[in-house]
């Protein structure tokens, strides 16, 4: 296979086998259990130094020795650079892709996440936490909304990277106490995304994948339990 995914069924997870799905690239799933711990087997700590999913190791890159890259935005930019794909070569069309593609690294992945560990995961349900990130996602998918008001089907023009970034954290907007109702150009392009081919076989790989996505106590421990102190290989 050209391409190992190390992966596990999480939003940023699902970018990387949505992208993949897409452009046709053949590839490995190796799957990464992170409720037991395998994000900190030494062999993936060669890979992934920051014990998260998703990252890659390209056994055939353009020139070289094979390559390994973690971090979902650095892989989708490395990879529709690779393909020619999902990506304006323009400058004006590639910066508008990569501003959202940052915006949801810096802004709707973490938001969402915290989001979901006051709301989901937290031993005690702390209101004020819950109520701002709560606030907070029903925030930006109010930026993303009004973005995708003025008609365009995607977020960048054309379907992109930035599309396949902001998805997977939509998905789950139930669970972020957001009604799609209240933001209908997102939920329009939400229902696009949702409809393509390759989104719906990346969805149906995760599903076949993870049987069990419920956290227990044992995996809290190794999700939410790690600081400064603790042995990451």
């Amino acid at each position: 296979m050209m391409i190992d995914l190390y992966y596990w069924t999480t939003p940023n997870g699902h970018k990387i086998s949505i992208f993949l799905e897409e452009a046709g690239l053949p590839y490995r799933i190796v799957p990464v259990n992170i409720g037991a711990g395998e994000q900190f087997q030494p062999d993936f700590l060669r890979i992934a130094p920051n014990n998260r999913i998703p990252a890659i190791v390209d056994h055939a890159p353009q020139g070289g020795e094979p390559i390994s890259l973690f971090e979902s935005g650095a892989i989708l930019l490395y990879l529709a650079d690779k393909c020619g794909r999902f990506i304006p070569r323009d400058l004006r069309g590639r910066n508008e892709v990569l501003q959202w593609l940052f915006w949801q690294m810096g802004g709707l992945g973490p938001m969402a996440g915290q989001n979901h560990h006051f709301s989901q995961y937290a031993p005690e349900k702390l209101p004020y936490a819950i109520d701002r990130y709560v606030r907070e996602t029903a925030r930006l998918y109010r930026v993303l909304d009004t973005l995708l008001a003025d008609g365009r089907e995607y977020i960048a023009g054309e379907y992109s990277i930035a599309d396949m970034a902001c998805y997977p954290w939509i998905v789950p907007h139930r669970r972020q106490q957001q009604n799609l109702d209240d933001f209908p150009s997102l939920m329009r392009w939400f229902e696009r995304v949702a409809a393509r081919p390759a989104t719906m076989r990346a969805y149906a790989l995760a599903e076949s994948i993870n049987t069990a996505p419920s956290v227990t106590e044992a995996s809290r421990a190794i999700l939410f339990g790690q600081d400064g102190e603790s042995r990451v290989g």
